[in-house]
């Protein structure tokens, strides 16, 4: 059940009670593709920075170790010892992504496997039944997600073909959730909205898809090479079509930047592999820019990455410290960088809903985007 707590123009201050417990939105959630977050994090450390959703990826799991497998074992809670809600991705970012290595047909998607180069088909009715042995609290509809620069007849088309899809993926949950030995037989199904940059196809596909009444509603195929113009402006056309008592979810997006403008037009749920991945290169972010940690100038700095940061980084250690980990390519180094942007992206929600609670997100938008201002 979705309900929204507050608004403040557009943007929407909410909850959603799950099987696994109940989100607090808007919410960011910390990617761990292949049931863990790249960067030697685990669950217990996931739940010390404040992460209240974890997202892992379909196609990915069915790869390795394989669904059947984590079905075998109790599901991917049980798995990956993690007792609050995960989202799984359904495996369609890589019908953009392995855009060498597949074939789009009617009734689905041919890979050719990443990892051994074997063959797997993947089409709505297989993206649920994955995601069903999972048995995570949310699942993603299995759609194209076709390249911003792509032609208006091959979007028309690749939406066309991604609603026929939809329809098939919820028919397929509803029956999957009816099984007495499906593991949660609560799974949630949320629709996902493309069309690239063409505003009059995203907008008819989202009046499309409201009318299906999912359990929620994502906005993709954005951050995929379009500028933050172009993404805004498919926002502010886009979300005032979907659902408003269902949760929004903008996928793969993205800088703090990018985050505080799409909470202003209504959106609830983010993801993005940049805390993480920037973590691991010794970027991390704080409330005045982001820092290169390899720089020079942190040789012999004594401060934490941030002053009054509560993650276990700043806590305990100092930049020179963590700057000779990195240096040294010792593990450690990058570790700490991850769990400081993670414990970061948590934080400014945690602060976001605070500021929507209390009527004053508008200030506080303006305010972090000064301090932004120097991030990328």
């Amino acid at each position: 059940m979705y309900q929204i707590k507050k608004t403040e123009g557009r943007a929407k201050r909410a909850e959603l009670v799950t099987v696994h417990g109940t989100i607090q939105t808007p919410v960011f959630m910390n990617v761990g593709t292949a049931a863990a977050v790249k960067g030697a994090v685990s669950t217990m450390d996931l739940k010390e920075i404040g992460t209240q959703v974890e997202l892992s990826n379909t196609y990915h799991l069915h790869v390795r170790p394989g669904d059947d497998v984590i079905r075998q074992l109790g599901g991917l809670h049980k798995f990956m010892v993690w007792d609050r809600p995960i989202l799984t991705d359904s495996g369609g970012f890589q019908v953009f992504s392995l855009a060498g290595l597949r074939k789009i047909k009617e009734e689905g998607v041919y890979f050719q496997s990443h990892v051994d180069g074997r063959k797997i088909f993947m089409g709505p009715e297989e993206s649920m039944q994955i995601q069903s042995n999972l048995a995570s609290t949310i699942a993603m509809a299995f759609d194209e997600c076709p390249s911003s620069r792509a032609t208006r007849e091959y979007v028309q088309a690749s939406v066309d073909r991604t609603t026929r899809w939809l329809a098939r993926c919820k028919a397929e949950m509803a029956r999957l959730n009816s099984l007495p030995d499906t593991i949660n037989r609560q799974q949630l199904l949320f629709g996902i909205n493309q069309g690239a940059v063409y505003e009059d196809i995203r907008i008819a596909h989202a009046d499309a898809i409201s009318e299906m009444d999912l359990d929620g509603y994502a906005v993709g195929g954005l951050a995929v090479g379009e500028t933050h113009e172009e993404m805004y402006h498919i926002l502010d056309e886009v979300v005032p079509h979907l659902p408003q008592n269902k949760p929004t979810y903008l996928m793969g997006v993205g800088t703090p930047a990018n985050i505080l403008e799409a909470v202003e037009r209504g959106v609830d749920f983010f993801d993005c592999v940049y805390p993480s991945r920037n973590g691991r290169h010794g970027h991390v972010y704080t409330a005045h820019g982001k820092l290169n940690l390899f720089n020079e100038k942190y040789k012999l700095d004594e401060r934490p990455i941030e002053e009054g940061c509560g993650c276990p980084a700043c806590r305990h250690y100092s930049r020179a410290y963590i700057r000779h980990l990195l240096k040294a390519k010792e593990m450690l180094g990058m570790r700490l960088c991850v769990l400081h942007n993670l414990y970061f992206y948590n934080h400014l929600m945690e602060e976001i809903r605070d500021a929507l609670d209390e009527g004053r997100f508008s200030e506080y938008k303006a305010e972090k985007l000064a301090g932004f201002e120097k991030m990328t």
